[in-house]
């Protein structure tokens, strides 16, 4: 059967209709083996060069929709032709759509390159900006969809004037409806621009202990030491107190003990400076007072302080560990009988202050 190529079809032959058809696929082939290329050629080149731009190109590249890149060149292989009112004004949009679109879509991949690179970096330098990053990116991906739609819009004849206004007044009302959402959202900003605490700090919030694993629009995961993943919204962590103890400079340590009430005031009273003797032989550590506290229902009480200048926990126990063994020793060598009934060395609370 053959085919008529002279045949009109709304002004234009078929032949017309078909070069501008095999015109626009022949623009869009040649984009599709650019992108091709660069991907795979480009990409290679860019793993060894130290250029930026290399890498940019590539991330833009892999953003690149065929079908967005049709509608652009739809466009451009009908110019020449003889084309309805109606039908010139639908390609006009379709390829003003694809056009901002795929804009949009090279643009976000340029972003990503660069909060991901720039995140990479901060994770092995400053931990803070790597937090500042999530929300740079949360509120840039915004920024640049929102201008680029009103652009859009406002190329498709749309009047943005009025829809700006309209959307202020229902953006209250979403607002209104949103409040939690919202309210976890200005935390999250909150925790970036103040910093009380940055992904791989160990913090408390309440009784839950965890090291910092995200902090992201909504909530902040911690990781415990016990293995388990705990998520608290931003809100709530910020209306509570948080312990940081990543940003300790000195850890105080404090313990008490108790002997039996029959031994002596002499050697109750040597006690104390046994302990300053048996501190200062601690690697990191400094003695700050050792006393005989109280009276106990069945033994004399003791209380011990000092200081580790390193705050690692795992330093401090073997220290603690250290002194207890010690402390053992130098009372049985004395003659002085630890209190049963008061549990021997009773460990107390790790103090954490900051200098």
């Amino acid at each position: 059967m053959m085919v008529d190529l002279e045949f009109i079809w709304q002004g234009n032959s078929l032949r017309d209709w078909s070069t501008a058809l095999g015109l626009a696929l022949s623009i869009n082939l040649f984009v599709g083996v650019l992108k091709w290329l660069i991907e795979h050629r480009l990409a290679k080149v860019a793993r060894t060069s130290h250029r930026k731009m290399d890498d940019v190109i590539v991330a833009m590249a892999r953003y690149t929709k065929q079908l967005l890149v049709f509608g652009v060149t739809l466009l451009a292989g009908t110019r020449y032709l003889d084309l309805p009112v109606g039908i010139d004004h639908v390609l006009i949009k379709v390829a003003t759509i694809a056009g901002f679109l795929q804009l949009g879509l090279w643009l976000s991949g340029a972003l990503n390159f660069w909060i991901e690179h720039y995140r990479r970096q901060s994770m092995s330098r400053d931990l803070a900006a790597a937090t500042s990053l999530a929300a740079i990116s949360f509120v840039g991906r915004v920024l640049l969809w929102t201008f680029l739609v009103l652009f859009m819009l406002d190329n498709l004849g749309v009047n943005v004037t009025a829809m700006v206004a309209g959307l202020g007044v229902g953006g209250i009302a979403v607002a209104l409806a949103m409040q939690n959402i919202l309210g976890d959202l200005f935390a999250s900003l909150s925790i970036v621009i103040d910093k009380p605490f940055v992904i791989g700090d160990v913090i408390t919030v309440d009784s839950f202990t965890g090291s910092v694993e995200h902090v992201g629009l909504k909530t902040t995961r911690l990781r415990s030491s016990t293995g388990e993943q705990i998520i608290i919204s931003n809100s709530d962590l910020l209306k509570t107190r948080i312990r940081n103890f990543k940003r300790m400079t000195e850890r105080r340590m404090l313990f008490n003990f108790g002997v039996v009430y029959e031994t002596s005031p002499a050697l109750l009273a040597a006690i104390p400076a046994l302990l300053r003797d048996i501190v200062a032989t601690v690697p990191q550590a400094r003695f700050e007072r050792a006393h005989f506290k109280a009276f106990g229902s069945s033994a004399l009480e003791f209380e011990v302080v000092y200081w580790m200048t390193n705050p690692d926990f795992q330093l401090s126990m073997d220290a603690q560990q250290q002194v207890n063994l010690a402390l053992l020793e130098r009372l049985q060598e004395a003659g002085i009988e630890l209190s049963h009934s008061a549990a021997a060395l009773a460990p107390g609370a790790l103090k954490p202050v900051s200098r």
